[in-house]
């Protein structure tokens, strides 16, 4: 796959149109690294100019911040930005909302003002210059729903981007009962993606997997890898992986297309 570095660019004495955030999840989680290599397809297909900062990219901090570890986050922000600030980077677009909320929100206090874009926002404005297309293909006249990251719909009130995306596919969007504004987390946010669940009566994500089954899709399309993760797990304890898929929204592009 084509996928420059930064430090590459540079020695060409080049600047890319943008830098792509991977993340931890899409660098090191197998699962999540499907969605990696399905946004580098599309970047390719669109003649996207970007670059990784590969080895020079670490964590965005937000684990460490919603954990209370106030100290190794700022660590962890401040090389970050250094790095960046240093190849001059302007736009960055991650497929992840806890690092698109982090870099957007919270590294300007810290000496990093960058243009921050989710991988949806992003897609849908290469949709609008003409610079993908999207067909129905494979998935034509599907039940999907969606289901709201946290961090990218009530955090960040970015709604309309994904389903925009999600109806090009000409498929049947179904909505949850908990969506948009009132939708529920899938229970990893907050750095308890690393943890084991606390005592109760049910996991949150089990709650949320029976809110999506209640509308009987045949996809659960998702906008973060966390969500992903644990709608997946959520699928696999009501034993329902047979029927129903759970896909990001750029595998749903990528397979009906198939790129």
């Amino acid at each position: 796959m084509n996928v420059p570095t930064m430090a590459e660019m540079m020695a060409q004495g080049k600047q890319p149109e943008i830098l792509f955030w991977v993340g931890c999840a899409g660098s090191f989680d197998d699962r999540a690294k499907k969605i990696t290599k399905a946004f580098v397809k599309i970047l390719n297909k669109a003649d996207v100019n970007f670059a990784v900062l590969g080895t020079e990219e670490s964590c965005s901090g937000d684990p460490a911040k919603r954990s209370g570890n106030e100290f190794l986050f700022q660590m962890q922000a401040i090389s970050n930005i250094e790095v960046m600030n240093a190849y001059e980077i302007k736009k960055v677009v991650t497929a992840c909302p806890h690092c698109f909320n982090t870099l957007k929100n919270e590294y300007p206090q810290l000496g990093g003002d960058f243009e921050v874009m989710h991988h949806t926002q992003f897609l849908k404005s290469l949709l609008d210059e003409g610079r993908i297309t999207i067909q129905g293909g494979a998935y034509k006249g599907k039940r999907i729903t969606f289901h709201d990251p946290c961090y990218l719909g009530r955090a960040n009130e970015v709604y309309e981007a994904p389903r925009e995306l999600i109806q090009k596919l000409e498929v049947e969007l179904v909505e949850m009962k908990r969506c948009k504004s009132n939708g529920l987390c899938c229970g990893a946010g907050g750095a308890q993606m690393f943890k084991d669940s606390e005592k109760g009566n049910k996991d949150i994500n089990i709650e949320r997997t029976e809110e999506a089954l209640e509308v009987k899709p045949d996809i659960i399309a998702t906008g973060c890898p966390f969500c992903n993760t644990m709608m997946t797990d959520g699928i696999k304890n009501k034993e329902e992986e047979q029927n129903i898929k759970v896909l990001d929204i750029v595998e749903l592009i990528v397979n009906a297309q198939d790129l």
